[in-house]
This record gives structure tokens, sequence and C-alpha cells, in this order.
């Protein structure tokens, strides 16, 4: 089932000024639309953080700080060169990830044509798009067609180890549509000799309770539209991961990683999963 992309992208604004405000982004993907929610949105998170209860920025950051974590284990590896960021919206991913690792990464960030567009558009006038990064159209539900993700790979080096990261997408889509998302990048990253799979996820079993509801209920809110949980916990999702060719395939708690991640777990952290899946497993070293 598609969702209307506009309705997608309040989130977009939002989440982008998030990473800047956490240092994390450059000025040149700061939104005045992200900038005026943000600041609207304050007083609750005050409210929020003063009662304990789970905030938006507490499971972005936790989501957004996991993935960057998880790619850059893969990358030291040498099991990830090249890298998809799918719905990369304002994502400032490409541009850090480019600028540590440059010319030993390939990193394309793909996304709907007018989203492709604006991106390209802020990055290339802020002078932060360097060779190896690039944004391109891309319809994450494609099967056929020049918008499609298998169309995007043709364009890659078939010898180079691949990741496709999706951050904030699959919660605006019923799962039937993420089981087959899910079987299209399975069906990609088995092109390459290495495959990785990251993403966030939201279950049931990790959002329960009233606070937690509430919580829900704001989001939904806020993304002008209905947000899917999906699968009743990490085994059933990992068992789709499992049939959509990723072995092995992994969920994980934010909260448990907050040593390695040198940052605190606020209410809100743990009512997201990021996906770990991958493909073939070549060893390296």
């Amino acid at each position: 089932m598609a969702r209307n992309p506009a309705s997608i992208s309040p989130t977009a604004h939002y989440t982008g000024y998030t990473w800047f405000a956490h240092g994390m982004s450059h000025p040149a993907l700061v939104t005045p639309q992200g900038k005026l929610m943000h600041t609207a949105l304050r007083p609750l998170h005050g409210l929020a953080t003063i009662t304990g209860a789970p905030t938006l920025q507490a499971f972005l950051l936790a989501r957004h700080r996991l993935i960057d974590h998880l790619l850059e284990l893969a990358i030291k590896e040498g099991r990830v060169s090249q890298i998809i960021e799918v719905a990369a919206g304002l994502s400032p991913r490409g541009w850090r990830f480019k600028q540590q690792y440059g010319d030993k990464l390939r990193y394309v960030e793909a996304d709907l044509p007018d989203m492709a567009q604006r991106k390209r558009d802020l990055l290339q006038r802020a002078g932060l798009l360097t060779s190896g990064h690039e944004v391109v159209a891309l319809d994450a539900l494609a099967d056929t067609g020049p918008l499609c993700l298998h169309a995007l790979a043709d364009t890659l080096d078939a010898q180079r180890g691949t990741a496709i990261i999706t951050e904030g997408l699959l919660n605006y889509f019923d799962t039937p549509t993420v089981i087959a998302m899910w079987q299209r990048f399975g069906r990609v990253l088995n092109r390459f000799p290495d495959g990785l799979y990251l993403s966030d996820i939201h279950l049931h079993n990790a959002n329960k309770g009233v606070g937690v509801q509430a919580f829900k209920a704001m989001l939904s809110t806020f993304v002008k539209g209905r947000v899917f949980l999906h699968f009743d916990n990490e085994a059933q999702a990992e068992a789709e991961l499992r049939n959509a060719r990723f072995e092995p395939a992994q969920l994980h708690d934010p909260t448990r990683f907050a040593n390695a991640l040198n940052m605190a777990m606020h209410p809100g952290a743990n009512a997201v999963r990021v996906i770990e899946a991958r493909t073939h497993q070549t060893r390296h070293g």
C-alpha cells in the first residue's frame, strides 16, 4: 500500500533539524519547517522528560546512532564499500560517511524524484557533493522500470560489498508492503559478494502501555497518518527477513548499545528496534 509522499515530509523536516541540533548534520540540510517544528515540540519534549514519558528525540537519536555504528563496523571490517540509503530524505549520513571515508566509499542517496532533486540541490549549493556521492531518484516499491532498485543496482560495482539502509521508512507502510520490500532488498543484495541491510522497525511487544500508546498517537498526528507496528516480536520479523534471503538477521534493542554508542538512553529509545541483516558473509582479514 503506497502512501502519499507528502504525508511523510513532516518527519523529514523534523528529523533533519534533530540531527543538526545534536551535532550530526550540516546547516545546508536544515529547513525552516524543521526548525519551526522542532521549536514547537520543545515544550512537549520538556514535559515528557520531566514526567519520564517517551519522546520522539529519544528513539530518533537511538536508531540513527545505532545504524551509524553498525554501518561503521561493516566498513571497517571490509564487508561494505557501497551504500544505498533508500528514502534518504534530509539524512546527513551520506555527507558524514563520505567525509570520514572519502574515496574508499561510494554512497548513493535515493528518494522519490522530487525529494531527490531537492536533496541534490541542497548538497550541491553547499559544495557537499564529492566524487562517489550521488543522489538519485528511486521508487522503493517498484519492481521494474528506471526507478526500481534493480536498475540502480545495475550501476554499482558487482564485486563490492553493498549495504542498503532504510531509516524512518517502514512504519509508514503495512506489513505485506514491508515484506515485499524486504524480498526486493534481499534479491538485490544477493547480487553482491557481501550484503548488509540496516533499518529501524517498531514491534508490538516494544510498544505497549498507556504512555507508549499516547506516544504512538502523537506520532501518528505528527506524520499526518497511521503509524504501523510490524510483527508481535523480534522472532517473527527475523523469520520474515530469513525468508527474504537474509542470514543472519537480528533485531537490536538500542538500549543494549548505550556503552558502545557512549550515549544516554532516555525513555522512548527502547520503542524501536534496529535491523541488522546480512547476505553471504564473506570472510575478511
